[in-house]
């Protein structure tokens, strides 16, 4: 069993239709008096069919008071490591803290190059990502001026802050084994989705995430495990209706050590439903099982 002993964590991902503009602040503040802990935005900026995503994120934070938002996952790609941990610092500090960092290194290549961005092997987009995260870290730092020597990101002589309110999580939407292992080394989270990482391959995943948080000193249980749920679909997850969702969530995190889930919805009543019933009984079975593994841990002879 692989139980990193992080409290649970439920939220939302809502997409944001431009057909469509008030629906995802709606379905935030649905989330909220639901009781979620989190609601976030896809972020494809080169998708006109989608609002921008630190747009709707701040519109988000202004319209409701507790949940925390945010982007899953920053496009790196478009999004300059500076001015994204900026504007993340800045929404932060209006939302009296309540912004976290999903990050991506970037794919659809062809539509990020038709902006104008990059087109990267995935050992630049690896490189690009471990500098993006010491840029954001260092401007949160609040102390400058900072100088980092970067192939794809550097800052020399760089102003640093504003200081957001907390201290900010990266969460990084990893996939390939080296960029799991950098998730392990820098990150405060690793979010991948069902689609891209089946239930059956997170336990893989979370080894690599392992290695690499140990090759950094790092303790595993510093990295959260989170998910992009998928339900609904014949590969998707978890299975069958809302009632049968809390004991597949609870064995995840008991067994692989996942502690937070996303769903996708804009359905008021099934955000609600997810709120007020899968996460409370989601919360109790994984309470009773870790009694149970503290009780036995209390019993095995020294």
């Amino acid at each position: 069993m692989t139980d990193y002993g992080h409290d649970l964590l439920f939220g939302a991902i809502v997409v944001p239709s431009s057909a469509q503009p008030q629906d995802a602040v709606a379905s935030a503040r649905s989330a909220e008096r639901a009781g979620l802990d989190l609601v976030s935005v896809p972020d494809h900026p080169y998708r006109p069919e989608f609002l921008e995503a630190w747009t709707v994120l701040a519109t988000m934070a202004a319209g409701t008071s507790r949940i925390r938002v945010l982007p899953n996952v920053a496009n790196l790609a478009l999004r300059p490591p500076a001015a994204l941990a900026r504007a993340a610092a800045s929404l932060d500090l209006l939302s009296g803290g309540r912004v976290e960092l999903g990050l991506g290194a970037g794919a659809y290549w062809d539509d990020i190059a038709a902006e104008g961005g990059p087109r990267r092997t995935p050992g630049e987009a690896l490189a690009a990502t471990r500098e993006a995260v010491g840029v954001l870290r260092a401007l949160w730092s609040g102390t400058g001026p900072v100088h980092r020597r970067g192939q794809h990101y550097g800052l020399y002589g760089a102003a640093a802050g504003p200081a957001p309110a907390h201290d900010i999580s990266v969460w990084i939407g990893a996939v390939g084994p080296r960029m799991l292992r950098l998730t392990g080394e820098v990150a405060d989270g690793w979010l991948p989705s069902v689609p891209h990482v089946p239930p059956v391959r997170l336990a893989a995943g979370q080894r690599l995430v392992d290695e690499g948080a140990e090759a950094a000193g790092r303790p595993p249980s510093a990295v959260r495990r989170l998910y992009n749920l998928s339900p609904g679909r014949e590969d998707g997850f978890p299975r069958g209706g809302p009632r049968d969702w809390p004991e597949q969530l609870a064995a995840l995190t008991v067994e692989v050590g996942t502690s937070a889930y996303l769903l996708p919805t804009h359905q008021p009543d099934l955000l609600k439903t997810f709120g007020e019933e899968v996460a409370p009984a989601t919360r109790a079975l994984v309470a009773a099982a870790r009694e149970v593994s503290t009780d036995r841990a209390g019993h095995e002879p020294g």
